[in-house]
């Protein structure tokens, strides 16, 4: 990490969580961050559902919810970057304070629940997006909806036209009965709406899955099932947790989801379970407490095509996008594999 950006993250640590959140959206947007270009590679390029990606290295949903800084997030390093989550209208979230700092865990707890500008204003910046970077929403659903299911396909027949993927995100833990939508029936619905919609759109957009770590065996293996008879393009796994095992610092009991180093093993864990039970017929992105090369090289061999991080950069800044990539190439290099794709599941049963 360059001794500015240590300087810049040792400040941002003064202010508020989502103060600082805040801060560094317009930092970008000022053009006060690191932009080497997409990191790439002969062996780092590769393709997830059919997109081709300079690198398998994304920004997870969650950091730029308004899309105000594609421009310099593409040019930061990443392989491809996921924007929102994004709601049909917009809504202000739950009350202040909902993000906190577990620094002793290099770890995030947020209860954010899907505070966005809407769909409107969100797809207007899309519209206006780098078309030489790989950009993807999330898609989510207003709080007091009377019907959240419906509410993934509108926004994606919004601003389907703007995206490389689209990812439905029924995981996070911050919209009171939101998860319920990952029973295999609901959830089987939820996704032949957002699939009946991306197929009147007029080109094809790749529709992602977001899944939490908190399900137990039988969940993971409906979501399987779900995955392939839905025919969705990939599965991310996963999302934040509602688990506090193993905590230290002092807000380990606020409520929310769980994100950060202690979120690693979990993910992992519930990503190879996917691999194993999957086999190859749906690709997965593995996200889940990566802070280095290692880890991310780590959820590759578990099973992950492609790999997202975002929490980290609060404890090591932007620059990680970079390093990891970089780290990833010099990884990949050391075991003999050319690409990618060669070693995808490699090391799955470790994880099992």
């Amino acid at each position: 990490m360059k001794l500015t950006e240590k300087l810049a993250l040792a400040a941002m640590h003064r202010f508020d969580p989502e103060a600082a959140h805040g801060l560094s959206i317009k930092a970008l947007t000022m053009g006060l961050a690191p932009a080497p270009g997409p990191v790439t590679s002969p062996r780092l390029k590769t393709t997830l559902a059919g997109i081709d990606l300079p690198n398998p290295v994304g920004l997870a949903a969650g950091y730029d919810k308004n899309a105000e800084a594609l421009v310099p997030l593409a040019k930061s390093g990443f392989g491809f970057i996921e924007v929102g989550a994004a709601t049909p209208r917009p809504q202000p979230g739950n009350p202040k304070p909902r993000l906190f700092r577990l620094t002793e865990d290099k770890a995030a707890i947020n209860r954010f629940g899907f505070n966005n500008e809407g769909m409107e204003a969100i797809g207007m910046r899309l519209s206006q997006r780098p078309r030489d970077a790989v950009i993807g929403l999330n898609l989510g659903a207003n709080k007091d909806s009377a019907d959240r299911a419906t509410d993934f396909a509108k926004v994606l027949a919004h601003c389907g036209a703007h995206l490389d993927f689209a990812t439905v995100n029924v995981s996070s833990p911050n919209t009171e009965k939101l998860r319920d939508l990952q029973g295999k029936a609901a959830l089987s619905a939820l996704l032949a709406g957002v699939i009946e919609t991306r197929d009147s759109l007029s080109r094809r957009v790749p529709v992602f899955l977001k899944i939490a770590p908190d399900l137990d065996r039988a969940g993971i293996e409906d979501i399987a099932a779900v995955a392939v008879e839905t025919g969705i393009d990939a599965v991310i796994a996963t999302n934040t947790t509602l688990s506090r095992d193993g905590l230290h610092s002092e807000h380990k009991g606020e409520a929310g989801g769980l994100s950060g180093a202690p979120l690693f093993e979990k993910s992992t864990r519930v990503l190879a379970q996917l691999s194993d039970l999957l086999e190859g017929q749906v690709p997965l992105v593995g996200v889940g407490g990566i802070s280095t090369a290692e880890q991310a090289y780590a959820k590759i061999c578990a099973g992950a095509s492609a790999v997202q991080f975002y929490t980290a950069m609060v404890y090591g800044g932007l620059s990680l996008a970079g390093d990891i990539a970089r780290g990833l190439d010099e990884l990949l290099a050391r075991d003999g594999f050319d690409n990618v794709a060669q070693a995808v599941g490699t090391k799955r049963k470790d994880w099992l």
